[in-house]
């Protein structure tokens, strides 16, 4: 099947930088991932660049003072440590840049019913601190400004991440337009989970038929009762059977099947569809960009 070569995509060049390879968050994989479309013959005047994001950007979802102090390099040891990732000026950059490509990704999907963000997904960002490699949450900042300038009634983030979106869940609780649901390893981090809308906690070793099943089950039930303006999809591909952070037992083409059900079923309704990368985790790079780019190439087949 021909690729649609017009598919909506969103990248900023400051979304990887020089990093630790070794790390167990693969900084590469945005630029390794950006490269990869493009040789899919992805990459043409479809592609925005999102602009460079502040703390005042972010100030509708987050503490002013956590983002001062994350702005400035004044979090103490122990906050750095539960983000796990050192800090820098490029992280910081590209921490504020990517929530205006998740938001920007949203908006193309509003106008095209799909649109891609080559990052995004980082679902365990709270209000006033960071957790797993996430910094700021570019789901809630996405739904929010949705609603606060009207240009949505209401928001589904289904997050399919191997990890429970525990930051988005706790950020959102109290927005009734923003319905959140996790699918994810019960037995995973985070092991304090923070209650979604709709939590569906996974045996560990879960295969493909069993998972797919939940998935489609879950989210055909969701766009009938919420009837959703947007999806805010999160395709985590750490649900890899040989996911260096996964427990689950998906296998690459399972995960082909349900990047691919995802986008058809909210196509069938009629309801946009906005896509971010979520986590994966691999010694190996290149492959991991592979992987994240599955949801691209399934978009790209509509």
């Amino acid at each position: 099947m021909t690729l649609n070569p017009h598919l909506p995509l969103v990248y900023h060049p400051n979304y990887s930088f020089n990093f630790d390879p070794k790390h167990r968050f693969v900084m590469s994989k945005f630029a390794n991932l950006y490269q990869h479309v493009k040789q899919l013959g992805l990459v043409n005047n479809n592609l925005t660049q999102p602009r460079l994001g502040s703390p005042d950007d972010l100030e509708l979802v987050h503490c002013a003072n956590y983002l001062a102090d994350l702005w400035h390099n004044n979090l103490e040891e122990k906050a750095l440590r539960r983000i796990g990732l050192p800090w820098s000026e490029p992280l910081i950059a590209r921490t504020f840049t990517a929530p205006l490509g998740t938001l920007e990704t949203a908006r193309l999907a509003l106008k095209s019913g799909i649109a891609c963000h080559l990052a995004g997904g980082t679902h365990h960002a709270h209000t006033d601190f960071g957790s797993g490699f996430c910094m700021v949450n570019d789901l809630a900042f996405t739904a929010q400004t949705l609603i606060q300038n009207r240009e949505v009634t209401n928001v589904l983030i289904f997050d399919l991440d191997v990890h429970q979106g525990d930051g988005t869940a706790a950020m959102l609780t109290h927005q009734p337009y923003v319905y959140t649901c996790s699918i994810h390893c019960e037995k995973n981090f985070p092991f304090r989970k923070s209650p979604s809308d709709l939590d569906i906690g996974l045996a560990n070793n879960m295969q493909d038929d069993e998972y797919l099943g939940v998935v489609d089950d879950t989210l055909q039930f969701l766009l009938k009762q919420l009837n959703p303006d947007l999806v805010l999809y999160d395709a985590g591909v750490d649900i890899w059977q040989e996911d260096g952070l996964g427990k689950l037992d998906i296998t690459w083409q399972g995960i082909e099947k349900r990047d691919n059900l995802v986008l058809k079923r909210c196509i069938e309704h009629n309801t946009p569809v906005a896509t971010v990368i979520g986590g994966g985790y691999d010694r190996d790079h290149l492959r991991l960009a592979q992987r994240h780019a599955i949801v691209v190439e399934q978009a790209a087949r509509f």
